[in-house]
Parts: C-alpha cells; sequence; structure tokens
C-alpha cells in the first residue's frame, strides 16, 4: 500500500497521493483505506516510513563511526535518487512522527556522540545531512527531474548553447563549461565526489575538535 503510494508520488508527484486516488490504484474502495489512514496527512506519513525504512546505523557495528556515518548518509542519498517525490514529501508534514525518521535521526546522533560532538552539535550536523542529501538529488547535473527520456538530448543542447552564448570576457569558466553539456554526465561519479566533500567535512570537523 505504501510502496504503491510513493510510486504515485514519484511519477505524479505529492498532489496525486490521496486517499481515493490510491484506492483507484489498489482496486479498493477509500473506507477500506481509511481503517490505516485518518486523513492524507497520515497516508504521508506512512510513505515516508516506508521509504526510510532501510536507513539506520547499526549501534552494536564493529565499524568506525565514520564508515557507518557515511554507509548511512549514502543509503539516505540512494533513496531519495530512487524517489524523487521523498524531498518534498519531507516537507510536506512532520517527518519527525514516523518511526524510520525518529530511528535514522537517532542513530545519527549517536553516531556523532562518537565523533565527539555535543548532543546539540550532533543534532545541526544531522540536519546539514539531510538537507545536503535533498540538495545532492535535487541538484544533480544534467536534465531537471520530469524530462522526458527522449528530450534529454535537445534539453542539453539549448542548455549548452544558452551557456556558450554568455560574454565570455565576464563569464569565462561558464563559457568553458558549456562543453560540459554535449554528454550526458557521469552521474556515479557525482555522487561519489559529493558524498566525500559532505562526509569529509565532518570528518574534518571530529577530527579537529
Amino acid at each position: 500500500m505504501a510502496e504503491r503510494a510513493l510510486r504515485l508520488a514519484d511519477s505524479e508527484g505529492q498532489e496525486a497521493v490521496t486517499i481515493r486516488r490510491l484506492a483507484k490504484e489498489l482496486g479498493v474502495t477509500p473506507m477500506a483505506l481509511y481503517w490505516h489512514f485518518k486523513n492524507k496527512d497520515e497516508l504521508l506519513l506512512g510513505v515516508i516510513d516506508h521509504a526510510l525504512s532501510e536507513v539506520r546505523a547499526d549501534p552494536q557495528a564493529g565499524d568506525p563511526w565514520q564508515k557507518r556515518l557515511r554507509t548511512l548518509f549514502e543509503t539516505v542519498v540512494g533513496v531519495m535518487r530512487e524517489h524523487p517525490s521523498l524531498p518534498s514529501l519531507l516537507f510536506a508534514v512532520d517527518k519527525t512522527q514516523t518511526g524510520s525518521f525518529a530511528r535514522a535521526t537517532d542513530d545519527t546522533l549517536a553516531l556523532l556522540s562518537d565523533a565527539g560532538f555535543t548532543l546539540e552539535e550532533g543534532y545541526w550536523v544531522a540536519t546539514h545531512l539531510l538537507h545536503a542529501a535533498i540538495g545532492l538529488v535535487s541538484g544533480q547535473p544534467g536534465c531537471p527531474p520530469g524530462v522526458p527520456a527522449d528530450q534529454t538530448e535537445e534539453w542539453r543542447r539549448q542548455k549548452r548553447m544558452q551557456m556558450s552564448l554568455l560574454p565570455s570576457d565576464r563569464y569565462p569558466k561558464l563559457v568553458e563549461y558549456a562543453a560540459s553539456y554535449e554528454t550526458e554526465p557521469d552521474m556515479d561519479r557525482y555522487y561519489a565526489f559529493c558524498i566525500d566533500l559532505i562526509v569529509g567535512g565532518v570528518e574534518t570537523m571530529a577530527a579537529s575538535r
């Protein structure tokens, strides 16, 4: 049920996720779903809880905090890559009411405590990591979400032309960068680089304390 609602949000946007629409997708009456969700907010909370169910750090694992934090962050980014609707869902309702989000946050705070951060500082870092994951996915290079696959080449061509026509005496590096739109971006390299950048910053700050 939650998986179907999540896929619906990914394909048509958060607004499409209503109890009536989901009931239609599942071939049941809306009343059948009201046994599980009193309203749309509860439905969205259920979707978030499902989406984040695999995001956790085992406090009993023997790996150092750096490795466990990186794995947790990679998992969050991976879930958001798979489900582009998740960032907007996280801001639509109070995500702290879901067990999965609360558990992932608590796990992160425990890891950051091991790193030497105070609980308050750890919460700041955890919040930064969440928003960084959202930023990585929403700002990934290449075509924005929603551009049909058969139109991506034309989108890149127009973007390349637009950027290459900037005044080169004022924006030489942007004009030079325009050539990067000739080919599809290497998404795996992009995410690996950015995860290193973000997690490396946390590691550096922890080491300096």
